[in-house]
């Protein structure tokens, strides 16, 4: 057997003792790219080598697993790991994410509790190194304050599928209002989101996570719309702010068009080059507003070649912030 076989078998053990609903032989297929009779086989090894392994059945389907605590001692931890661990939570922290950062960081307590004594001495060694080798920018600029007794009661509001009333003052309005709303989850960028189901306005609403001033859990459950999809919802817009998506088509000079197709602008981007070198990038998508903060930072090298709007509402843009010239 060769030693990439073995390597694979050793991950599919892993992974079989890390899932409590099992593994079916389509996620082995797709996971290690083999055909389904090699998934099949590689099932087969490892319940001759582990004959403890749970066969669970789903109607027709079938799916196994391990009981755990069979290959502990073969999960190690690295140093590469833990560094892009302590990463994550330095951005958290930088972007005032403190409940989420303290969880990863328990976490990694939790993880470097179980390394093994002499393990340990190398680990931190090698972990130092890199944090030191591959620090990341800070992002300059002020950062909006998020309370973080609201987050927590947001995030087990989630969990628990329960409404909330929140307390939220909009940047637009004066007067501060109370909704009643079942949180489904968080956008992170720029601005930090909540995406929920207001009662009030019946549809599906984004709530910036430093205009809410308080939060309260009700006893009132909600189910999950199952049409529903957060990624999906994410992806219609550019960034953050919702509106009905239009196809873009941008045009890179050849001056940077090495440079714009290391961008994922959109997941559903298409890049078209050109002749001449230039890039054409193609997507669909809404938010007017995030494209053209965007194109700002690309100057003269950048076009817009659709929609008009697009191009109207860019050269408004460029108009205001030409009357700031002294």
């Amino acid at each position: 057997m060769r030693f990439e076989q073995a390597e694979n078998l050793l991950k599919l053990a892993i992974w079989m003792q890390s899932t409590a609903e099992g593994v079916s032989t389509t996620d082995i297929a797709e996971e290690f790219n083999v055909s389904r009779r090699t998934a099949e086989r590689m099932r087969d090894v490892i319940g001759r080598l582990v004959p403890q392994m749970i066969e669970i059945k789903e109607g027709r389907n079938k799916r196994w697993r391990i009981p755990s605590g069979k290959f502990s001692s073969l999960t190690r931890f690295d140093a590469d790991e833990l560094a892009e661990l302590q990463a994550a939570i330095s951005r958290l922290r930088r972007d005032n994410l403190e409940e989420p950062a303290d969880i990863l960081e328990n976490l990694a307590i939790k993880i470097k509790s179980i390394v093994r004594a002499d393990q340990v001495a190398k680990l931190e060694t090698d972990l130092e190194a890199l944090l030191e080798a591959e620090g990341f920018a800070m992002r300059p600029g002020p950062k909006l304050k998020i309370k973080g007794e609201v987050l927590n009661t947001l995030r087990n509001a989630v969990k628990a599928c329960l409404k909330v009333k929140i307390t939220y003052e909009p940047i637009h309005e004066e007067d501060t209002s109370e909704r009643v709303v079942a949180p489904y989850g968080f956008l992170y960028g720029n601005r930090h989101y909540m995406i929920a189901w207001c009662d009030k306005a019946k549809d599906f609403r984004m709530f910036s996570l430093s205009n809410i001033q308080e939060a309260v859990i009700t006893d009132k459950p909600f189910t999950r719309k199952r049409s529903f999809s957060l990624q999906d919802y994410a992806e219609r817009s550019f960034g953050v702010f919702q509106e009905e998506p239009f196809k873009v088509v941008w045009k890179f000079s050849s001056d940077v068009a090495p440079r714009a197709k290391e961008y994922q602008f959109h997941p559903s981007q298409v890049f078209d080059e050109q002749d001449d070198g230039t890039l054409l990038v193609t997507f669909t998508a809404g938010g007017w507003m995030e494209m053209c903060w965007h194109l700002f930072t690309w100057g003269k090298d950048v076009e817009i070649i659709a929609p008009d709007h697009l191009k109207q509402k860019y050269q408004e843009m460029i108009g205001e912030v030409n009357k700031w010239k002294p």
